[in-house]
C-alpha cells in the first residue's frame, strides 16, 4: 500500500513539473513572438482574427448570402476557424526544435514539451479569435447562435487532437528530413480541396464522399458544422474512422517524438 502511494505521489510530482515546464514554454513563446509592449500576449488571438475575420468578410461580400440554403458568413467562419488551427500549429511546428535547441540543455525539457507548448499556443488563440469573430457575426445579424453546443465542443476537441499530432509529426519529420520543411506549406495547401473548410460532404456526389470523408479535418468540421446548423444542414462524418485514425497518428507522433533527439544538431 505504502508502495502504491509512493509511486503514485512519484507520478503526481512528475506531471506537476512538466505542467510548470510547459507553463513556462508558453509564456517564453508568447513574449518571444510578440514581445512585452503594446498588445504583446493579445496577438495570440489578434492574428487568428485577423485572418478568420478578413476571409469571412471577403467571403461574404463576393459568394452569395446563402450556399445550398447555409448562410454564407457561417459557413466560413466553421469551416476557416479550424483550418487556421491547423495550418498554424503545422506551420510551429517545423524546425521547431532547431530553433529551440538550447532549451534542451535543461534536463526537464523535452521535444514533446516544446511542441505541447507551442500547439496550445496556436489551437487556444485560434478558439477564442473563432469565439469572437462568431459573436461579432451573430451581433451583426450574418449568423445565428449554434443549435448544439456540445456537438462543436466535440468537433474542435477532435480536431485539437489532430493539429497535436500532425505538429507532432511535422516536427520530428522536419528534423529528421530537409525535404519535409520544404514540402509542408505546399501540402497544406494542396490539402485544401480535402479539408471539408469550404465545402461540405453532402454537396458531393454520392459516390465520391468517401474520399473527402478519409480527412479527419473534414470529420471535424463536419460535426461543427452540425453544431452550429442542427437539422438546418445535412452534416456526414464517421465518428469511429475519425476516433482511431487520429489516435493512430498520434500515437505515430509521440514514438517519433521520442526518437527524435539523435537527430538533433543541438549548438550551445
Amino acid at each position: 500500500m505504502k508502495r502504491q502511494l509512493r509511486s503514485s505521489n512519484r507520478l503526481l510530482s512528475h506531471f506537476r513539473l512538466q505542467y510548470k515546464v510547459i507553463h513556462a514554454l508558453i509564456l517564453r513563446e508568447i513574449h518571444t513572438r510578440y514581445g512585452r509592449d503594446n498588445l504583446g500576449f493579445l496577438w495570440v488571438i489578434g492574428e487568428p482574427i485577423l485572418f478568420c475575420a478578413g476571409v469571412a468578410i471577403v467571403w461574404t461580400a463576393i459568394r452569395p448570402a446563402r450556399e445550398h440554403g447555409l448562410a454564407m458568413t457561417a459557413l466560413v467562419v466553421t469551416g476557416y476557424v479550424p483550418l487556421t488551427m491547423w495550418r498554424h500549429c503545422l506551420g510551429r511546428a517545423v524546425k521547431a526544435y532547431e530553433s529551440n535547441g538550447s532549451l534542451l540543455f535543461h534536463r526537464q525539457v523535452t521535444p514533446f514539451d516544446i511542441i505541447t507548448a507551442r500547439t496550445f499556443l496556436e489551437i487556444i488563440g485560434t478558439i477564442m479569435a473563432g469565439m469572437l469573430v462568431l459573436g461579432v457575426a451573430i451581433i451583426l445579424g450574418y449568423m445565428k447562435p449554434p443549435q448544439s453546443y456540445g456537438l462543436i465542443v466535440l468537433g474542435l476537441l477532435y480536431q485539437s487532437i489532430f493539429c497535436f499530432a500532425t505538429a507532432l509529426l511535422a516536427a520530428s519529420l522536419s528534423e529528421i528530413s530537409d525535404l519535409v520543411e520544404k514540402v509542408v506549406s505546399i501540402i497544406s495547401y494542396l490539402s485544401l480541396p480535402f479539408s471539408g473548410a469550404f465545402i461540405m460532404v453532402a454537396w458531393l456526389p454520392l459516390r465520391y464522399q468517401w474520399i473527402l470523408l478519409l480527412s479527419p479535418m473534414a470529420n471535424n468540421i463536419e460535426m461543427i458544422r452540425g453544431g452550429q446548423f442542427g437539422i438546418e444542414a445535412s452534416v456526414r462524418y464517421d465518428l469511429f474512422y475519425n476516433t482511431w485514425m487520429t489516435v493512430l497518428l498520434l500515437l505515430i507522433g509521440i514514438i517519433l517524438t521520442a526518437g527524435v533527439r539523435k537527430h538533433l544538431e543541438i549548438t550551445g
